[in-house]
């Protein structure tokens, strides 16, 4: 796995598949590291003959931590976002998350790439599509959102363990603990997750990287950035939004506002799933993403992942 220089700064990149394949970037959400893509949805992509390039967001996994860098407490900076200067006290935006994908791809002399994104992801991936046109072959969203102000609103609960973000210490266990407890919560009930392979790989990703301070620069950055549709509404890359029926960190609604806002954009609803990659619905998700992507390179009909109803924000 190489540590490469993306826009200034390190990012770490894992790479499967044949290199002179289409590449496809896979962009992680809030605090979550590369090793969270499922085994299975990597290598489908990389069995069908794609270039898939996993990258750790700067402030997580092992990319560079920008420790000089302080954020807001999340809950205050959420209240301050309204005022006009808000945004100055945030270390970085989404947009600086997006130019490191720009440089990711630029390390690996990739002109262009189809960019799946999950969460905070996806709301990378809109700003990526939209600020860097020529560099995106197709968008795909999963569990994300426009970060519309007017979208409900995730589960208070959640949130509230999201926030309670401590830099002091903890011991591996209650790392593992507090990790397993969090997915659960977000995560699709009876999502055919094995329990013991699932904590062994929440121990893995705190094994590979505890960082706190991080995870409150990020959602620092997301306050930040604001309303996404600016965004959203100049994508002209194909785009195609997958999204969880009973997602409680990001309401249905926040994907059907992708759809409603990124021109030509297909939707694709899950009946059951939440807010994870669940082995129950990976072929699935599968098979609409290698859909999506043989379309957006010509291979397939436009109608081949048939589009749902949307209903705006």
């Amino acid at each position: 796995m190489p540590l490469i220089k993306a826009n200034g700064i390190d990012i770490e990149v894992e790479t499967h598949g044949p290199k002179d394949g289409p590449a496809v970037l896979l962009i992680m959400g809030l605090a979550a590291q590369l090793t969270h893509w499922p085994h299975a949805f990597v290598d489908a992509l990389a069995d069908a003959g794609y270039r898939v390039l996993a990258m750790d967001n700067r402030d997580v996994g092992l990319s560079q931590k920008l420790h000089a860098k302080r954020a807001p407490r999340p809950t205050a900076f959420a209240v301050l976002s309204r005022l006009p200067f808000a945004s100055a006290l945030a270390p970085y935006t989404l947009e600086d998350m997006a130019r490191d994908s720009v440089g990711v791809l630029d390390a690996f002399d990739i002109d262009a790439a189809h960019v799946v994104g999950v969460s905070m992801g996806g709301m990378i991936g809109q700003i990526l599509s939209a600020n860097h046109k020529d560099r995106v072959i197709s968008l795909t969203t999963i569990m994300s959102s426009t970060n519309n102000p007017s979208l409900p609103k995730a589960d208070p609960k959640i949130l509230q363990e999201i926030f309670a973000v401590r830099t002091r210490p903890r011991t591996r266990e209650e790392l593992i603990d507090r990790s397993v407890a969090l997915w659960n919560m977000i995560g699709t009930p009876d999502g055919g997750n094995d329990p013991d392979e699932f904590r062994a790989r929440i121990a893995g990703a705190v094994d590979r990287c505890t960082y706190p301070a991080g995870i409150r620069r990020q959602i620092a950055a997301i306050i930040a950035t604001g309303d996404l549709r600016r965004f959203a509404r100049r994508v002209e890359a194909p785009t195609l939004v997958i999204h969880g029926s009973i997602d409680p960190l990001t309401p249905l609604r926040a994907g059907l506002d992708i759809a409603a806002s990124v021109p030509g954009a297909r939707v694709e609803i899950i009946d059951g799933m939440a807010h994870d990659l669940p082995p129950k619905f990976l072929p699935r998700i599968n098979d609409l993403l290698a859909g999506h992507l043989r379309s957006a390179e010509g291979g397939a009909a436009p109608g081949e992942t048939a589009p749902r109803e949307t209903e705006p924000a």
